[in-house]
């Protein structure tokens, strides 16, 4: 009894700002996971807790050796987490400072032109059995990528982007990167993932495409020089096999569809 009379004692004490404090960290902790949610940095995050529940633990049994070493071991993780985990870092940073996307129906149908544009590209060098390797920016920024390759500024047109990817051109190797209806830059240079979840078969196009995506919210395409087939590669998933109708349908569910439903969203909620 005097358990639930003490407990209700402490709630009588619970101020209005003990509860917004509580839920400014709750919040703050979910969107963490959110961010790193099926990044190399998740299961090192899982790791940390166990070892800081280990160390409390120490601290209540006065184990003083182990709680010193404890100590001194998330010290150091710290400095180790910062140098290792860099990338994903600076990407959970970007997806918390970028700004809100306006999307209008201008902008849709432009999209639905570039879509066009870029499926007619991609299914001729399919054919031809041309490798070639577009990024499709989205919410979070790529300008260091795009520094890494030649400005072009265009706007997208399959006979371009075709050209481009011949062989033996000064822009053929590399990615093209594609960001509000332009292409923004050739030849860019991809991190490359170190995943060993890529099937073997798969070479260092599909690699490269696979670390862009899982340090943004881009989409990527990829043709693979040896076979042919196009793949889709977002957040390190590759959806591959993809023959024309099905890789259209993709690009606009991803680019057109999705985008409209975020804007009336967004619309809704300010109503």
């Amino acid at each position: 009894m005097n358990y639930i009379t003490d407990f209700i004692n402490s709630l009588a004490l619970i101020r209005v700002t003990d509860i917004i404090d509580i839920a400014i960290i709750a919040f703050a902790v979910y969107k963490l996971f959110s961010l790193l949610r099926n990044t190399r940095a998740e299961q090192v995050l899982y790791g940390l807790i166990i070892v800081l529940l280990f160390a409390s633990l120490a601290d209540i049994l006065n184990l003083n050796t182990v709680s010193w070493v404890m100590n001194q071991f998330l010290t150091v993780a710290l400095v180790f987490i910062i140098v290792v985990f860099q990338p994903e870092l600076r990407s959970a940073l970007e997806r918390i400072g970028r700004g809100r996307s306006i999307f209008t129906g201008e902008r849709a149908v432009k999209s639905e032109k570039t879509i066009d544009e870029l499926v007619r590209a991609m299914t001729s060098l399919s054919r031809q059995k041309i490798g070639a390797l577009v990024v499709l920016e989205r919410e979070v920024g790529l300008n260091d990528i795009v520094e890494s390759g030649t400005t072009l500024g265009a706007d997208v047109s399959s006979e371009l982007l075709i050209n481009i990817f011949i062989p033996n051109t000064p822009l053929h190797d590399g990615a093209v990167i594609i960001s509000s209806d332009k292409i923004r830059a050739a030849a860019c240079y991809l991190p490359l993932s170190n995943s060993n979840t890529i099937s073997k078969e798969l070479g260092t196009r599909h690699r490269a495409a696979v670390g862009i995506s899982e340090r943004s919210d881009c989409l990527v395409v990829v043709v693979s020089e040896e076979t042919g087939n196009i793949s889709v590669i977002e957040s390190g998933r590759i959806d591959r096999y993809l023959d024309e109708d099905s890789f259209k349908q993709r690009l606009y569910n991803e680019l057109v569809v999705k985008e409209v439903m975020k804007e009336e969203k967004e619309v809704s909620d300010e109503q």
